[in-house]
């Protein structure tokens, strides 16, 4: 399924486990430093990112000035998401995020976050930085890179066709959840 940014509420309510998609519009990177930030500064410094109804991506990108000054991606792989599980929950409810892109899946607070507020999560593919990055095709803004860096920064991209599968529903539903419940129940065979 193809999407043009920004989600409304029917197109991510309307996404099932298992669901692929290609996302063309605007993402804002964030990792750890910007996800700690947003979370402890209610009203962010100026200037900072319109993060309302958006989508945001778990990654921490290669990046680099070209000869005429601007920023080209050169590796835009996702980052274990489950790091940002004690923030994630109070962002998709303080900015109305949308969709949440990384790999790994996040926890329970998130997923009912997911189904309270109406947010996806999208497991982009680990290993494919160079070809995530090739769907890059500007980056208008970074916000914060003086005070975190180009890996934490919280970098706006415009992404097109950029590819990912729905692996936690607003719904409640989980694959990650189901994955590892499935994996108890068979380790608990093992060992009886």
């Amino acid at each position: 399924m193809k999407f043009t940014l920004p989600f409304t509420e029917e197109d991510v309510r309307s996404l099932k486990l298992g669901d692929a998609v290609e996302i063309t519009g605007t993402i804002f990177t964030a990792r750890d430093a910007a996800h700690q930030y947003l979370v402890s500064h209610p009203v962010p410094e100026q200037p900072s990112p319109d993060l309302t109804n958006a989508v945001i991506y778990h990654c921490g990108p290669v990046i680099v000035r070209d000869s005429d000054g601007k920023w080209r991606v050169t590796a835009a792989g996702p980052t274990t998401s489950s790091r940002e599980e004690p923030y994630e929950a109070t962002l998709i409810e303080r900015f109305g995020l949308k969709a949440i892109i990384g790999k790994g899946g996040m926890g329970p607070k998130t997923a009912e976050a997911c189904k309270k507020f109406g947010c996806v999560y999208l497991h982009a593919v680990g290993g494919a930085a160079q070809i995530l990055a090739a769907t890059v095709v500007n980056i208008p803004n970074v916000y914060y890179y003086d005070q975190f860096g180009a890996p934490e920064a919280i970098w706006q991209f415009e992404v097109k066709d950029f590819p990912a599968v729905v692996t936690m529903d607003a719904n409640g539903n989980s694959r990650h959840a189901d994955v590892k419940q499935h994996s108890q129940s068979v380790l608990e065979t093992l060992f009886n």
